[in-house]
């Protein structure tokens, strides 16, 4: 990483590489979000198949 940064900084393109940093950024807390929504959405399918195990308890 180094290496491309001194890179581009020789070229002096550091648009491109703010641009690289800020979407590297933005993909991996879309990555990291995703990730919490599908472990948010298991924990709420564990909840509701137990209240309805609950519930299937209570009726019989």
């Amino acid at each position: 990483m180094d290496e491309i940064t001194r890179s581009v900084i020789a070229r002096g393109d550091l648009a491109h590489l703010a641009l690289f940093l800020w979407a590297s950024g933005a993909s991996a807390l879309a990555a990291f979000a995703l990730r919490e929504l599908a472990a948010a959405h298991r924990r709420f399918d564990v909840f509701v198949r137990e209240l309805a195990r609950f519930n299937n308890r209570l009726e019989h």
